[in-house]
């Protein structure tokens, strides 16, 4: 059983989205090399040595089973999957630098790597961070704590402290949502990836009843016919649910996810009902709509209708059986019509064509990394 080492890594980038790419740096890190323990502030500088853009910086601790130089070629491979290519001689802007500041209370120097850095001591980007998590931390050949490091420091550089936070992991991440709303035609997994996620992130999970409805099997019979009541009752029960399961937030979850959004009854309703109908429908819609809380995200998984029937065969739900494909047609270009009129709504599209993210961990972990990039954007 390897011994684990706790480990202090410096991270900077001055390209392209600093901010998103320390993030999913971060979590590259976690995923490939240990645990993370603490992430510092981030710091804002201007270049040192070079022109270029200014940099964003921090410091992590990471406890990690591998040895130095395996830890070393993970995280040139993981500067590397970002874009990053290091010069045999000078500075550069860059999208990602990773360097080992500590590993534990060692000391290596050797023809690929020396530990402690030996440029630390002269860099406030370094040292400020590092006294955010590891004040206290003594270097083992300078036999100085970081402070101490700090205030002997001649580098007088501009720094400073930004407001943007990072995190460990997604379920961090996500949690600055209060609601992830998942919608799909029918069919197309939404209930599923709700509750993966759910799982998953410690989300408080609502979900669409409508198993009981009276009129849905008589609509798939004769649509003509009760249309406007399967709307009209699916609108009433939506928006009840929705308030009573959106109203109060779960103070042991991180975030919400539903595996629908209000707006579908306007959808569905567009295509099932005739003028007259879905003008009276649309006012008492609106009406409602005004109060309910409307999702941070709306995740669209768009399915073609050959994927959507197979699924719906496969679920065997016998009412949904006879399903007109021309009626899933219509649903799909109802969704994304609403999308395309809906410029303000923060909308993330995601072509299905073969995933399958149930039994492929990749497919999972694309749609996972869409949410991730959306947040990131967005959010900080």
């Amino acid at each position: 059983m390897n011994r684990k080492q706790k480990v202090y890594l410096s991270l900077g980038s001055n390209m392209g989205n600093r901010l998103a790419t320390l993030q999913k740096a971060i979590f590259q890190i976690q995923g490939k090399t240990g645990k993370i323990l603490d992430i510092s502030s981030v710091y804002e500088n201007p270049a040192v040595g070079f022109d270029g853009g200014d940099f964003f910086n921090i410091v992590v601790s990471l406890l990690t089973p591998l040895e130095p130089k395996e830890l070393l070629d993970a995280l040139l491979q993981i500067e590397e999957d970002f874009g990053r290519k290091r010069m045999d001689s000078g500075y550069s802007s860059r999208t990602l630098d990773i360097d080992i500041i500590y590993y534990g209370a060692e000391s290596i120097t050797n023809e690929s790597l020396v530990i402690p850095h030996p440029q630390m001591q002269h860099r406030k980007f370094v040292l400020k961070p590092l006294s955010d998590i590891a004040p206290q931390f003594y270097h083992p050949v300078l036999e100085k704590d970081t402070r101490n490091l700090l205030q002997e420091c001649r580098d007088k550089s501009e720094l400073t402290k930004t407001k943007h936070k990072l995190f460990k992991d997604r379920s961090g991440l996500f949690s600055q949502l209060q609601l992830i709303a998942i919608e799909g035609n029918i069919g197309a997994g939404k209930t599923t990836l709700s509750k993966m996620i759910s799982n998953d992130f410690n989300a408080k999970l609502v979900l669409e009843r409508f198993a009981d409805n009276p009129f849905l099997p008589k609509f798939y019979e004769d649509q003509s016919r009760y249309a406007f009541p399967l709307e009209m009752s699916f609108l009433a029960d939506r928006y009840q649910q929705f308030m009573d399961d959106t109203s109060q937030f779960d103070l042991f979850k991180n975030f919400m996810v539903s595996d629908y959004d209000i707006f579908k009854s306007l959808i569905f309703a567009k295509v099932t009902l005739q003028k007259e109908e879905y003008n009276l429908y649309r006012k008492v819609f609106n009406f409602m709509y005004k109060e309910v809380k409307k999702p941070e995200i709306y995740l669209y998984l768009y399915q073609n209708t050959e994927r959507l029937l197979a699924n719906i065969k496969k679920r065997g739900r016998d009412y949904e059986q006879n399903i007109d494909p021309a009626y899933l047609e219509k649903i799909n270009r109802g969704y994304l019509d609403f999308i395309k009129s809906h410029p303000s709504q923060n909308s993330v599209i995601v072509d299905m064509g073969e995933l399958d993210f149930v039994h492929n961990p990749k497919d999972y972990e694309f749609i996972l990394e869409r949410l991730e990039d959306n947040i990131l954007s967005t959010k900080i």
